[in-house]
């Protein structure tokens, strides 16, 4: 079984400069993934000041749902579920998940660091034909030392409730950008990131390091900004698949609708 999967920061739906609606534009945008599942961080579930200002009433067109974005993207297509991270006065956002498959059992578990950064790690179990699938939509903090605790939180996560070996697919906006975090979760949930696995050997690079028996340097792909993406901060880590495809999705699109690039991957159920 084939599952093509895509992870997303849509930065709340507006743009990085001026905070224009990105709203419409992105779920067109999403349906170009052709994605079963996707993986969304910073998804406003609410916001009232916006819907006020972007509102048919207000402007005599409507460049913002009136539904919550996820069920917005999510449409007649997908199943969606969404987890609620941070509040205020006027809405809030968090972690989303769309999926082609029915979504059974989902929690959202708070791993906020301090009062300041409200993050969380959603976690869904999909019902698909070969069995559960379980999928962990992760947005870790800014700073490093409470990313520590967070990826410790998310092994945690995974194994209370993915004890056994099932299919895993983690993803999201790790923040980060010195890829402190990539051994530890190899070596405490048995996860290989979806750009590990490729170029091995279809390079010259990769024939030597072959040849000689050297590991090949593992590093996953530059995201941020979309503009002209440097930094390395979303990932998809999975369990139980063999990478077929992963890339990066940039150009002009991209750069317009959220200030990072989102990465679609294309997995075979081991």
């Amino acid at each position: 079984m084939k599952i093509r999967v895509a992870t997303y920061n849509i930065h709340k739906g507006v743009s990085s400069i001026g905070s224009k609606p990105r709203v419409l534009a992105l779920k067109k945008a999403i349906g170009q993934f052709e994605a079963d599942v996707v993986f969304l961080q910073e998804v406003q579930g609410q916001h009232d000041k916006f819907s006020t200002k972007f509102g048919e009433e207000s402007t005599g067109h409507r460049h913002w749902p009136k539904s919550a974005q996820h069920e917005f993207f999510a449409g007649d297509s997908h199943h969606s579920a969404y987890g609620m991270n941070a509040v205020y006065d006027h809405g809030h956002h968090g972690n989303a998940l769309l999926s082609s498959f029915p979504i059974g059992d989902t929690r959202n578990h708070d791993v906020s660091d301090h009062a300041y950064e409200q993050r969380g790690i959603l976690h869904c179990v999909l019902k698909t034909d070969k069995g559960p699938v379980h999928c962990y939509v992760v947005h870790l903090g800014l700073f490093e030392s409470g990313r520590g605790r967070q990826a410790e939180a998310l092994i945690d996560c995974v194994n209370a409730s993915a004890p056994n070996g099932e299919p895993v697919i983690i993803a999201g906006d790790f923040n980060d950008w010195r890829n402190t975090l990539s051994a530890k979760l190899r070596d405490k949930l048995g996860v290989v990131e979806v750009f590990d696995e490729l170029g091995t050997g279809s390079t010259l690079g990769g024939l030597v390091r072959n040849l000689v028996g050297a590991k090949r340097k593992v590093t996953p792909a530059r995201t941020f900004p979309a503009a002209l993406p440097w930094f390395r901060l979303d990932r998809i880590y999975v369990r139980g698949f063999k990478v077929d495809t992963a890339e990066v999705l940039h150009g002009t699109l991209w750069a317009k609708l959220s200030d990072h690039a989102p990465i679609v991957a294309t997995l075979k159920l081991s």
